[in-house]
Protein backbone atom coordinates (compact mmCIF):
# COMPACT_ATOMS: atom_id res chain seq x y z
CA UNK A 1 0.00 0.00 0.00
CA UNK A 2 1.20 3.49 -0.82
CA UNK A 3 1.88 5.87 2.05
CA UNK A 4 0.14 9.24 2.35
CA UNK A 5 2.69 11.97 3.05
CA UNK A 6 1.69 15.56 3.85
CA UNK A 7 4.21 18.28 2.96
CA UNK A 8 3.80 21.87 4.09
CA UNK A 9 5.74 24.96 4.96
CA UNK A 10 4.31 26.65 8.04
CA UNK A 11 5.10 29.39 10.51
CA UNK A 12 6.22 28.63 14.06
CA UNK A 13 2.66 29.35 15.21
CA UNK A 14 1.21 26.78 12.81
CA UNK A 15 -0.03 28.95 9.90
CA UNK A 16 0.38 27.58 6.40
CA UNK A 17 -1.27 30.59 4.79
CA UNK A 18 -1.86 34.18 5.78
CA UNK A 19 -5.19 35.94 6.26
CA UNK A 20 -5.65 36.20 2.49
CA UNK A 21 -5.79 33.06 0.32
CA UNK A 22 -2.38 32.25 -1.17
CA UNK A 23 -0.55 34.62 1.17
CA UNK A 24 2.54 32.42 1.37
CA UNK A 25 5.36 34.89 1.91
CA UNK A 26 6.77 32.75 4.74
CA UNK A 27 8.06 30.47 1.97
CA UNK A 28 10.57 33.18 1.08
CA UNK A 29 12.11 32.96 4.55
CA UNK A 30 13.12 29.30 4.04
CA UNK A 31 13.61 29.03 0.27
CA UNK A 32 17.12 28.54 -0.98
CA UNK A 33 19.40 25.99 -2.59
CA UNK A 34 18.85 23.43 0.18
CA UNK A 35 15.05 23.52 0.05
CA UNK A 36 15.07 23.49 -3.75
CA UNK A 37 17.28 20.38 -3.75
CA UNK A 38 15.08 18.79 -1.09
CA UNK A 39 11.96 19.55 -3.15
CA UNK A 40 13.42 18.02 -6.31
CA UNK A 41 14.58 14.94 -4.38
CA UNK A 42 11.20 14.58 -2.74
CA UNK A 43 9.60 14.81 -6.18
CA UNK A 44 11.29 11.55 -7.12
CA UNK A 45 9.31 9.80 -4.35
CA UNK A 46 5.93 11.12 -5.48
CA UNK A 47 3.64 8.71 -7.25
CA UNK A 48 0.64 11.02 -7.09
CA UNK A 49 0.11 14.57 -5.83
CA UNK A 50 -3.22 14.92 -4.06
CA UNK A 51 -5.00 18.24 -3.60
CA UNK A 52 -8.30 19.64 -2.47
CA UNK A 53 -10.07 21.75 -5.10
CA UNK A 54 -8.88 25.18 -3.95
CA UNK A 55 -5.26 24.14 -3.64
CA UNK A 56 -5.41 22.32 -6.97
CA UNK A 57 -6.72 25.41 -8.74
CA UNK A 58 -4.13 27.68 -7.12
CA UNK A 59 -1.25 25.31 -7.84
CA UNK A 60 -2.41 24.81 -11.42
CA UNK A 61 -2.71 28.55 -12.00
CA UNK A 62 0.76 29.15 -10.58
CA UNK A 63 2.83 26.24 -11.92
CA UNK A 64 1.51 26.29 -15.48
CA UNK A 65 2.99 29.81 -15.85
CA UNK A 66 6.37 29.03 -14.26
CA UNK A 67 9.56 27.60 -15.72
CA UNK A 68 12.49 25.72 -14.27
CA UNK A 69 13.13 22.38 -12.60
CA UNK A 70 10.45 22.70 -9.89
CA UNK A 71 7.82 23.78 -12.43
CA UNK A 72 8.77 20.89 -14.72
CA UNK A 73 8.43 18.49 -11.81
CA UNK A 74 5.07 19.89 -10.69
CA UNK A 75 3.64 19.94 -14.20
CA UNK A 76 4.88 16.43 -14.97
CA UNK A 77 3.70 14.56 -11.88
CA UNK A 78 0.49 12.52 -11.69
CA UNK A 79 -2.11 14.60 -9.86
CA UNK A 80 -5.47 13.88 -8.27
CA UNK A 81 -7.97 16.35 -6.85
CA UNK A 82 -10.55 15.34 -4.25
CA UNK A 83 -13.61 17.42 -5.02
CA UNK A 84 -17.38 17.22 -5.01
CA UNK A 85 -17.74 20.29 -7.23
CA UNK A 86 -14.92 20.13 -9.81
CA UNK A 87 -16.01 18.44 -13.02
CA UNK A 88 -12.80 18.56 -15.07
CA UNK A 89 -9.16 18.53 -14.01
CA UNK A 90 -7.38 20.43 -16.79
CA UNK A 91 -3.82 20.56 -15.44
CA UNK A 92 -1.48 18.05 -17.12
CA UNK A 93 -1.67 14.50 -15.75
CA UNK A 94 -4.64 15.33 -13.49
CA UNK A 95 -7.83 13.53 -12.59
CA UNK A 96 -10.81 14.24 -10.36
CA UNK A 97 -11.60 11.84 -7.51
CA UNK A 98 -15.37 11.86 -7.19
CA UNK A 99 -17.12 10.91 -3.96
CA UNK A 100 -16.25 11.20 -0.31
CA UNK A 101 -12.62 12.16 0.21
CA UNK A 102 -11.79 9.45 2.73
CA UNK A 103 -13.11 6.65 0.52
CA UNK A 104 -11.50 7.92 -2.68
CA UNK A 105 -8.15 8.42 -0.93
CA UNK A 106 -8.28 4.92 0.57
CA UNK A 107 -8.67 3.62 -3.00
CA UNK A 108 -5.87 5.91 -4.23
CA UNK A 109 -3.52 4.49 -1.59
CA UNK A 110 -4.28 0.99 -2.91
CA UNK A 111 -3.11 1.85 -6.45
CA UNK A 112 0.33 0.84 -7.68
CA UNK A 113 3.10 3.39 -7.72
CA UNK A 114 5.02 5.74 -5.50
CA UNK A 115 3.62 7.41 -2.41
CA UNK A 116 0.75 9.90 -2.42
CA UNK A 117 1.78 13.41 -1.35
CA UNK A 118 -0.54 16.18 -0.24
CA UNK A 119 0.73 19.76 -0.59
CA UNK A 120 -1.27 22.45 1.22
CA UNK A 121 -4.93 21.40 1.28
CA UNK A 122 -5.53 21.91 5.03
CA UNK A 123 -9.27 21.20 4.78
CA UNK A 124 -8.64 17.93 2.96
CA UNK A 125 -5.88 17.02 5.42
CA UNK A 126 -8.25 17.56 8.35
CA UNK A 127 -10.64 15.04 6.81
CA UNK A 128 -7.86 12.56 6.07
CA UNK A 129 -6.36 12.90 9.56
CA UNK A 130 -9.76 12.34 11.18
CA UNK A 131 -10.00 9.11 9.15
CA UNK A 132 -6.44 8.06 10.19
CA UNK A 133 -5.14 8.14 6.60
CA UNK A 134 -2.04 10.37 6.94
CA UNK A 135 1.07 8.26 7.44
CA UNK A 136 3.75 10.93 7.55
CA UNK A 137 4.08 14.68 7.93
CA UNK A 138 7.00 16.58 6.46
CA UNK A 139 6.96 20.11 7.77
CA UNK A 140 9.29 22.96 7.03
CA UNK A 141 9.09 25.40 9.91
CA UNK A 142 9.66 28.97 8.79
CA UNK A 143 11.31 31.13 11.46
CA UNK A 144 8.40 33.59 11.69
CA UNK A 145 5.29 34.03 13.83
CA UNK A 146 2.25 35.58 12.18
CA UNK A 147 -0.33 35.54 14.94
CA UNK A 148 -3.08 35.21 12.35
CA UNK A 149 -3.84 33.32 9.18
CA UNK A 150 -4.98 29.84 8.28
CA UNK A 151 -3.77 27.11 10.63
CA UNK A 152 -2.51 23.90 9.10
CA UNK A 153 -4.06 21.70 11.76
CA UNK A 154 -7.81 22.03 12.23
CA UNK A 155 -9.85 21.02 15.29
CA UNK A 156 -11.68 18.42 13.20
CA UNK A 157 -8.35 16.72 12.42
CA UNK A 158 -8.67 14.87 15.69
CA UNK A 159 -5.83 13.69 17.85
CA UNK A 160 -2.92 11.97 16.14
CA UNK A 161 0.42 11.05 17.62
CA UNK A 162 3.56 11.21 15.52
CA UNK A 163 7.15 10.20 16.13
CA UNK A 164 10.00 12.43 14.97
CA UNK A 165 12.06 10.42 12.48
CA UNK A 166 14.44 13.12 11.31
CA UNK A 167 15.13 16.84 11.42
CA UNK A 168 17.19 18.90 8.98
CA UNK A 169 18.14 22.48 9.78
CA UNK A 170 18.45 24.82 6.80
CA UNK A 171 20.95 27.65 6.39
CA UNK A 172 17.95 29.99 6.03
CA UNK A 173 16.91 29.30 9.64
CA UNK A 174 14.09 26.93 8.74
CA UNK A 175 13.93 23.32 9.85
CA UNK A 176 12.48 20.36 7.96
CA UNK A 177 10.83 17.88 10.31
CA UNK A 178 9.87 14.33 9.36
CA UNK A 179 7.11 12.85 11.51
CA UNK A 180 5.76 9.33 11.11
CA UNK A 181 2.44 8.27 12.53
CA UNK A 182 2.85 6.14 15.64
CA UNK A 183 1.46 2.70 15.10
CA UNK A 184 0.08 1.11 18.17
Amino acid sequence: MRQLVAWNVMTLDGRFEGVEPWQLDMHGTVWGEELEAFSLGQGEEIGTLLFGRRTYEGMRDYWTKEEGPIASMMNGLDKAVASRSLEVADWSNSRVLKGEAAETVKALKQEDGGDVFVFGSAELLATLMAEDLVDEYRLCLAPVVWGEGTPLFKPESGRTHFRLRESRPLKTGGVILFYEKERG
